[in-house]
């Protein structure tokens, strides 16, 4: 896996617990913090388990619980795919 797109983690996020059924998440939810989008950390941490089994990436989970944003999270996937690489 090269990248992750924004698409590819509206789907994971999409199959985790804790959305909010009101927020759109195909709306522009880059900069939106996990918290307005109804995801409490159990469910970016779920999220990051899921990407990390889908995709073979690794977020440390010290690092998961200081993600605010979708884009903060897209950072860290990229930053761990080309240190790994």
């Amino acid at each position: 896996m090269t990248d992750i797109t924004l698409d590819d983690l509206r789907r994971v996020m999409a199959a985790c617990a804790g959305a909010d059924e009101s927020v759109d998440l195909d709306g522009d939810i880059i900069d939106v913090p996990f918290e307005d989008l109804g995801y409490d950390s159990l469910a970016v941490m779920e999220t990051a388990a899921i990407l990390e089994r889908d995709y073979k990436v690794t977020i440390p989970d010290e690092k998961i619980a200081g993600l605010p944003t979708p884009r903060a999270m897209l950072d860290e996937i990229r930053h761990s795919l080309a240190t790994a690489s």
